[in-house]
C-alpha cells in the first residue's frame, strides 16, 4: 500500500485529489496538510510514501517544506503538484528533494503513473514540461551551434549519469556498478564539468531533456 500524504492551502483541491485516489487500488490517503509546517510535522508523525505538495503554500513555502521533508526522510517520495512551468521552479523543486513535478491542469491523467514511478524510485516530470524542456533545450542547442554533448560522455560516465538522474546517491549508484563510492565521485565531477551542469538538479533536468531517463 502506497501512503499519500496531501498538501495543499486549499481545501477544494484537497478534496479533488482525495477523491481521486481513493479510486486507485494500492493506494491509500493517510493525511492532508493545509500550510508548508503542517506538512513538515505530519510527513514525521505519518510516515507516508509520498507527498503530494503546492509549491505557494502559507506559513512555509512548498519548495521550503519539501527540502525540509527530503532532508529529514531521504525515503519519501516528493511529488510538486503546480501551475508553475517555469525552468526555474523545477529546478528549485528538484534541489528541494523533489522527484516528481506535475502541472495541475494535466494532474488527473498522470497522477497514478507519477505516484508509482516516484514510490518505485524513478522520477517522473509532466509530459508538458519533459517536452518544453526538450524544445528549448534543442533550440538552445541550435543558437549556440552545439553538437550532442552526451557523446563527450564515456560508457561509464554515462552509466553514473542515468543512475545519478534516478535519484540514486553516489553510494547506491557504486553499489550497481560494482565501484567504489570515490570513483562515482570522480565519474560525476567528470561528467559534470562536460555537460556544464552545476547540480543534482541540473542533472535530472539533463537527463530528460536527452530522454536518458523517461519524464
Amino acid at each position: 500500500m502506497i501512503r499519500i500524504l496531501i498538501v495543499d492551502d486549499h481545501g477544494i483541491v484537497r478534496a479533488g485529489l482525495r477523491l481521486l485516489l481513493n479510486r486507485i487500488a494500492g493506494i491509500e490517503v493517510v493525511g492532508e496538510a493545509s500550510d508548508g509546517r503542517e506538512a513538515v510535522r505530519l510527513a514525521e508523525t505519518l510516515a507516508p510514501n509520498i507527498v503530494l505538495i503546492d509549491i505557494a503554500m502559507p506559513l512555509l513555502n512548498g519548495l521550503e517544506a519539501a527540502r525540509q521533508i527530503s532532508g529529514d526522510n531521504p525515503r519519501i517520495g516528493i511529488i510538486v503538484l503546480s501551475m508553475y512551468m517555469d525552468e526555474s521552479y523545477i529546478l528549485r523543486a528538484i534541489d528541494a528533494g523533489a522527484k516528481g513535478y506535475l502541472i495541475k491542469d494535466n494532474a488527473d491523467d498522470e497522477l497514478e503513473a507519477a505516484i508509482r514511478s516516484v514510490a518505485a524510485g524513478r522520477p517522473f516530470f509532466s509530459k508538458v514540461i519533459a517536452q518544453a524542456l526538450s524544445e528549448d533545450h534543442v533550440s538552445a542547442m541550435r543558437k549556440h551551434g552545439a553538437k550532442r554533448s552526451y557523446d563527450l560522455l564515456t560508457e561509464r560516465e554515462r552509466e553514473v549519469l542515468h543512475l545519478l538522474a534516478e535519484g540514486k546517491s553516489n553510494k547506491e549508484t557504486a553499489a550497481v556498478l560494482n565501484l567504489s563510492p570515490y570513483t562515482v565521485d570522480t565519474h560525476r565531477t567528470n561528467l559534470m564539468q562536460k555537460l556544464g551542469l552545476h547540480n543534482t538538479a541540473e542533472i535530472v533536468l539533463y537527463a530528460v531533456r536527452n530522454a536518458i531517463i523517461k519524464p
